[in-house]
């Protein structure tokens, strides 16, 4: 009850709703994580290119401090409301704003940056939504991810790639049985630049007469049943630096998991190519993952996860040359113990090759914080910290 009376004053402080609100449900919730951090070895800068080859910062070491994104789960807040229309279908809305828990700094100077939509639902036939929200992609894939998309240590944006998260999208997500289907378009993905490069209209899309410039979609089915689960997804985006010269970002995956008692084990692939406009291709690799989780007791959660990408080629420009890095890897492991049902500590660990952690590199844009120095092969993390769900 005081969530959703808290949760009415905040939203008529925002000027976005009223006391007279007849909405059935209103709830506000949120996650805040913290943690403190080693990395034994992390360059003073990000490498710069030349010539179309990359150039890694030579100074660096050891790093200790608190990451802004928190150890499991990036820290955030939102309202989520509910209003019965009768017959079966129901108004649904989700406004949901992430911060930096150790600065309290918005997240990417969005109010709402993770998620701001509204829709219809109807017990039959699923949801309709409008607004900022996950890709197809990243819902087929979330019940397959050893870590459940943990901050630390999952190559989440390798995976997904950088527009998990899109704007300007029309979501369709149906449950029928043990079967869900998700289908979304989006008419400007919303992802501003890739690296130092932005793109047109700030990746906004919405371009007249060029309606691809930006768009992106995709889709997913998912199939979770007796303790087996099965996915595949499909996602393309249009990333265009010239109204009007698009390039092309595609993505395939699919993923087994086998659940019984406390031991839960999954694997998965994913396809990726990334042409640039003139049809040169940026990158394109194959990505493989296995894990494993174990609930040793009631309280405590164990999981260790392995990461693997093969790369085909890799060109940092239209014009660039193209190359075959080494192939990353990593192996993360997590020790989670739960103190109550919204309050846990724990302590993860991960080693990386041929990349910084979470394959940070020029493909993620460096979105973590992990670039390596120059001859760098590996690099290790160690972080600790607490989560409080509310």
């Amino acid at each position: 009850m005081r969530k959703t009376i808290f949760a009415l004053a905040a939203l008529g402080a925002l000027g976005g709703f009223s006391a007279t609100a007849r909405a059935n449900s209103v709830t506000l919730y949120g996650v805040v994580d913290g943690s403190i951090e080693y990395v034994n070895r992390v360059a003073t800068a990000q490498p710069t290119v030349v010539n179309g080859q990359p150039v890694f910062a030579t100074n660096g070491g050891k790093r200790v401090g608190m990451p802004t994104l928190g150890g499991l789960s990036p820290s955030r807040w939102g309202l989520r409301g509910v209003e019965d229309l009768g017959s079966g279908n129901s108004a649904i809305f989700v406004l949901e704003s992430g911060f930096a828990w150790d600065t309290g700094a918005v997240q990417s100077g969005r109010i709402f940056g993770r998620q701001a939509f509204v829709g219809l639902q109807n017990n039959a036939y699923g949801k309709l939504m409008l607004g900022r929200q996950y890709t197809s992609f990243f819902e087929g894939m979330a019940n397959f991810a050893p870590l459940r998309f943990a901050t630390t240590y999952e190559p989440v944006a390798w995976q997904l790639g950088t527009n998990y998260r899109e704007d300007n999208v029309v979501k369709y997500v149906g449950q029928f049985g043990p079967l869900q289907a998700v289908a979304h378009y989006s008419f400007g993905v919303g992802v501003p630049a890739i690296g130092s490069t932005p793109l047109a209209n700030g990746g906004a899309g919405e371009v007249p007469g060029a309606f691809r410039d930006n768009n992106g979609y995709g889709a997913s089915l998912t199939w979770l049943s007796n303790g087996l689960g099965a996915s595949i997804a499909y996602d393309e985006w249009h990333p265009t630096v010239t109204s009007g010269q698009q390039g092309d970002s595609r993505k395939v995956g699919t993923a087994l998991s086998y659940a019984t008692g406390p031991f839960k084990a999954m694997v998965g692939y994913r396809w990726a190519k990334v042409d640039f406009a003139n049809g040169n291709t940026l990158a394109r690799d194959d990505y493989y993952w296995a894990g494993v989780n174990y609930q040793a007791t009631k309280a405590l959660g164990l999981s260790l996860a392995y990461y693997y990408s093969d790369f085909k080629r890799l060109s940092l420009g239209q014009t660039a040359p193209s190359s075959n890095p080494a192939n990353p890897w990593q192996v993360s492991f997590l020790v989670d113990y739960s103190l109550s049902k919204r309050t846990n500590v724990y302590l993860s660990t991960a080693y990386s090759r041929n990349a910084g952690l979470n394959f940070d590199s020029s493909q993620t844009l460096f979105l973590y914080g992990y670039p390596s120095m120059a001859g760098q092969k590996g690099m290790v993390g160690v972080t600790t910290g607490i989560r409080h769900i509310f």
